[in-house]
C-alpha cells in the first residue's frame, strides 16, 4: 500500500510540474538596408507581461546583461555598437548595491553595419540574456541567430525604392511569427515621448544627484567666496538695478549652458557606450581610484589643481569688454577657476549619469549640477540684502573641503575593490577594506571635532553645533563599521563592501558552521568547485550534481538540490531571510546533503564533458550550462530559485519549492522531504 501512494504522489508531482518551462521572451531579427553601403541589423525581443529583461548596460556585479556577438564576415564590419530602445527603466537593486536597467513588454536592439560586398549574405551570431519577474529569475541563456541581409544597387536607393526588412526566425527553440512580421513592419524606433515617460524617474534622480553635487561644489573655497564678489559687480557696475537683475541672469544661464555644454562634449568625445562600459570596467576603476586618491590629496592641502593660467587670463580678457559676450566670459572665468573643487564631483556625476541614458542622462546631470551653482549668484544679484545673512568666509569652508577629500578618498577604495576582485589579487579583502574605512572616518571625525589640524585650517575655538552632529555621525558610522571584522553582514552597506566570501576572518559565518559532513567527497578528493564556489551560512555544500548523490548514497541522507545564481536576487533573499532560521539551518546541516547548483556559473567544463543538450540541442560547455539543463530535463523548470528533495537515484519524493519566505511553509517541505524519503523502502 504505502509503494502504490508513492506511486500515486510522484506520478501526482509529474502532472503538476509538467509546462513549468517558461520562455517569456520571443526574439526575432530583420535588417534593414539604408543605402548601398549601410543596413541596419533589428533584433527585437517581446517580454511577457510580468517579466523584464536587463539591459546591455550592468554595473559590476549586477545580473548578466544582454550581449550580442556577431560572428566577423567578409560582406560586412560592424558600424558603432549595439543601441538599444526604449530607455531601460533603472531601479535601485538593494542586494546588488547599485541601480539596474531593464525593459517591460518589448526591447528594440539596433546594429549598423557597412556592407562590402554587392550581394546577398547572412549575418550570424549569437546573443546572451536573463530575465527575471518579482519571484524569479531564469538562468542566461545562449541563443544564435542568422540575419539575411540582401544588399540593394544605388540606383535603386536614390529612385526611391521602398526596401522591405527581411524577417527571419530565431535560430533555437525560441519562435514567434507574430513578432517576426511586427519587426518586419515597423521602421527602428528611436527617442521617442514614451521612452522618456518610462525612464523619467531615472532621469530626475540624476538631476537630483547633480543638484546635490552642486550645492556641495557651492560650499567649497574655490567658489563660495565669489558669490559676493560677483554680485558687487552686477549691483555696482551695470547702473540700475533692473540692468543688474538681467545681467544676473545672463550670468546664471551662462553658468548653465557652459556646465551642460561641457558635460555633453565630454559624453560625446567618449562616447556615451564608453562611459558606461568605463563604469564596469576593472582598468577604468583603477584609473578612476588613483584620480580620486588624487583629488583627495588636493583637498587635504598637497597641492593644487587648476587648468592652465593662461585659460583664465584669456577669459578674464574677454570678460572686461563687458557686453553680453563679457558676462558669458565671466562664468567661463568661473568654471576655470573653480575646477579643482568641481573637476571630481563633475566625474563622478558624468560615469554615473551616463547608465540613465545616453545623453539625457549627461544633460540632466550637469543641467540640475549648474542649476544648483547658478542660483545663489542670480538669486543673491535680484535681492542684494540677502548678503547679510550669508555666512562669512573663512576656515569652515577649508573644512567643508577637507571632509569632502575624507569622503572621497573612502569612495576610491570602492574602485579599487572591483578592480580587485576582477582580477582576484585578493590586496583588498574585506577586512583590509572594512578596516581602511574605520581608520578614515574615524579621523574624518576627529577632524571635526578639531583633534586634526591639516595644512590651511584654522584654529577651531568652539564647535559649531552642525559639525558636532557631523562628527558623532562620523564616529558612529565608525564604530557601526567595527562588528564587519568579525563577519557581520552590515546590510545597510553591504553593496559597497567586498563580498564576504573573500574574508579570511569570518565569525559570523562560523556560529552557524557546527555540525556540517565531511569536507571531501567520496574517495578523500577534494570537492568539485569548491575553490571557486561557496554555500551561506557555514552549509557545507556540494557542488558537482552526480558528485553529491554519492556522497548521499554514502551516508544514506536525502539530497536538497538548490537551483540557484549569482546573480539571482531572489537566491540570496532566501538564504539571508529563511535559511538563517535556527530550525531550517539544522535540518539542512543534519538531515540532507545539500548540493548548490550555480545556474550561471561560468566555470568552463573540460574537453571530455562538454556535450550537446538533448532538450535544447544547445552545446553544454560551462558548469552553469549543465546544471540548467539538469533543471530543465530531470524537473521540466527553469526558473530560479528552485529547491528539489530527491532520492538517492534522483527522483523527486514531492513538489518542488520555490521562492517564498515562509519560513513555517518552508520547515514543513523540509520535514516532509525527509518522512518520505524515510518511508522508501530499503534496498
Amino acid at each position: 500500500m504505502r509503494k502504490f501512494v508513492l506511486f500515486l504522489s510522484i506520478l501526482f508531482l509529474q502532472f503538476t510540474v509538467s509546462a513549468q518551462i517558461k520562455q517569456p521572451v520571443k526574439w526575432s531579427y530583420s535588417a534593414k538596408v539604408l543605402n548601398e553601403k549601410e543596413a541596419m541589423l533589428v533584433i527585437k525581443a517581446k517580454i511577457d507581461k510580468g517579466w523584464h529583461l536587463y539591459s546591455q548596460f550592468v554595473g559590476e556585479g549586477g545580473p548578466v546583461p544582454t550581449s550580442f556577438t556577431f560572428t566577423p564576415g567578409p560582406a560586412y564590419t560592424l558600424n558603432g555598437k549595439t543601441s538599444e530602445s526604449p530607455k531601460p527603466v533603472f531601479m535601485m537593486d538593494d542586494l546588488f548595491g547599485i541601480e539596474v536597467g531593464s525593459f517591460e513588454h518589448e526591447a528594440t536592439f539596433t546594429q549598423k553595419i557597412n556592407l562590402k560586398k554587392n550581394e546577398p549574405f547572412s549575418v550570424k551570431g549569437v546573443l546572451e540574456f536573463m530575465v527575471c519577474d518579482d519571484k524569479q529569475c531564469l538562468p542566461p541563456e545562449e541563443i544564435e541567430f542568422e540575419i539575411p541581409v540582401t544588399p540593394v544597387a544605388a540606383a535603386v536607393a536614390d529612385a526611391g525604392t521602398e526596401h522591405t526588412d527581411v524577417a527571419v526566425a530565431p535560430v533555437g527553440p525560441v519562435q514567434d511569427s507574430a513578432a517576426i512580421q511586427d519587426t518586419a513592419a515597423k521602421s527602428i524606433v528611436t527617442a521617442s515621448p514614451s521612452e522618456k515617460t518610462e525612464a523619467g524617474h531615472s532621469i530626475w534622480s540624476i538631476f537630483f544627484q547633480g543638484f546635490l553635487f552642486g550645492f556641495v561644489a557651492l560650499l567649497m573655497p574655490c567658489i563660495f567666496p565669489m558669490i559676493p564678489l560677483t554680485v558687487s559687480f552686477f549691483t555696482k557696475q551695470s547702473g540700475s538695478r533692473a540692468r543688474g537683475i538681467t545681467n544676473a541672469i545672463i550670468y546664471g544661464v551662462s553658468i548653465i549652458v557652459i556646465y551642460v555644454a561641457l558635460g555633453l562634449g565630454v559624453t560625446i568625445l567618449l562616447g556615451a557606450s564608453a562611459l558606461n562600459e568605463l563604469s564596469s570596467n576593472a582598468v577604468f576603476n583603477l584609473v578612476f581610484f588613483a584620480i580620486l586618491v588624487i583629488f583627495a590629496a588636493s583637498f587635504f592641502g598637497a597641492f593644487e589643481i587648476t587648468l592652465p593660467s593662461s585659460w583664465s587670463t584669456k577669459a578674464d580678457e574677454k570678460a572686461d569688454k563687458g557686453g553680453l559676450v563679457g558676462i558669458f566670459f565671466m562664468a567661463i572665468v568661473l568654471a576655470i577657476a573653480s575646477f579643482s573643487c568641481t573637476g571630481p564631483l563633475i566625474g563622478t556625476l558624468l560615469v554615473g549619469a551616463a547608465n540613465k541614458g545616453e545623453y539625457m542622462g549627461p544633460f540632466m546631470g550637469m543641467f540640475g549640477f549648474s542649476l544648483s551653482l547658478a542660483l545663489p549668484f542670480t538669486l543673491f544679484a535680484i535681492f542684494p540684502s540677502w548678503l547679510n545673512s550669508m555666512p562669512k568666509s573663512g576656515g569652515w569652508l577649508n573644512s567643508v573641503k577637507v571632509t569632502l577629500g575624507f569622503i572621497e578618498l573612502a569612495f576610491a577604495l570602492k574602485f579599487l575593490s572591483n578592480a580587485d576582485m576582477a582580477y582576484h589579487w585578493r590586496i583588498l579583502d574585506r577586512e583590509v577594506f572594512l578596516v581602511l574605512w574605520i581608520i578614515i572616518f574615524f579621523l574624518l571625525g576627529l577632524y571635526l571635532l578639531g583633534k586634526l589640524k591639516l595644512a590651511h585650517d584654522s584654529d577651531v575655538k568652539f564647535l559649531s553645533v552642525p559639525r558636532l552632529f557631523l562628527a558623532i555621525l562620523s564616529l558612529s558610522f565608525s564604530v557601526y563599521l567595527l562588528p564587519g571584522l568579525w563577519g557581520a553582514p552590515l546590510k545597510a552597506i553591504s553593496g559597497y563592501l567586498p563580498h564576504t566570501g573573500t574574508q579570511d576572518f569570518d565569525l559570523y559565518t562560523n556560529a552557524f558552521s557546527a555540525n556540517t559532513h565531511s569536507s571531501v567527497a567520496p574517495g578523500g578528493k577534494a570537492k568539485k568547485y569548491a575553490d571557486v564556489l561557496h554555500a551561506p551560512l557555514g552549509i557545507d555544500a556540494f557542488f558537482d550534481y552526480d558528485e553529491g548523490l554519492a556522497y548521499a548514497k554514502e551516508v544514506g541522507k536525502p539530497v536538497f538540490l538548490d537551483f540557484t545564481g549569482h546573480s539571482c536576487t531572489n537566491c540570496r533573499k532566501m538564504e539571508s531571510a529563511v535559511w538563517p532560521d535556527p530550525g531550517v539551518l539544522k535540518r539542512l546541516k543534519e538531515d540532507f546533503v545539500v548540493i548548490s547548483l550555480y545556474v550561471d556559473d561560468r566555470t568552463e567544463l573540460s574537453e571530455a564533458e562538454k556535450y550537446v543538450s538533448k532538450v535544447t540541442g544547445k552545446k553544454v560547455k560551462t558548469v552553469g550550462n549543465r546544471n540548467v539543463d539538469l533543471q530543465v530535463s530531470k524537473f521540466n523548470n527553469n526558473a530560479q530559485p528552485l529547491y528539489v528533495i530527491v532520492d538517492h537515484e534522483g527522483k523527486p519524493l514531492l513538489a518542488p519549492h520555490a521562492y517564498n519566505e515562509d519560513i513555517a511553509l518552508y520547515t514543513d517541505f523540509l520535514d516532509s522531504g525527509k518522512r518520505l524519503f524515510s518511508e522508501q523502502p530499503k534496498k
